[in-house]
């Protein structure tokens, strides 16, 4: 069985002056958690906007239990790496025969 799981989040960065600085900032962070976690990623929404992101991320695995593992510690690494005010996150796993 092949199961897929998602992350989608909302990140505020506060303080952020132009577009090209946030640009900077997130595509620092998708590196970074792309090859940390080896996930991928995406900035789904909000682009438009200066202070806020929202990406996503997809793990595909075996077992429902490892992706949301993994989606889950996305998250409290970017709580505990301050890359941001997190506002709203969802996991969610589909699996597939």
């Amino acid at each position: 069985m092949m199961v897929v799981s998602m992350l989608q989040c909302i990140i505020e960065y506060p303080g952020l002056e132009s577009k090209k600085e946030k640009r900077r900032i997130v595509n620092s962070i998708k590196q970074r958690l792309a090859s940390k976690f080896h996930v991928s990623v995406a900035e789904v929404d909000l682009s438009e906007s200066r202070q806020f992101v929202q990406l996503g991320f997809a793990y595909v695995c075996n077992q429902r239990s490892v992706g949301e593992a993994v989606m889950q510690k996305i998250i409290d690494y970017l709580e505990n790496a301050a890359l941001g005010r997190i506002h709203d996150f969802q996991i969610h796993s589909e699996s597939y025969p």
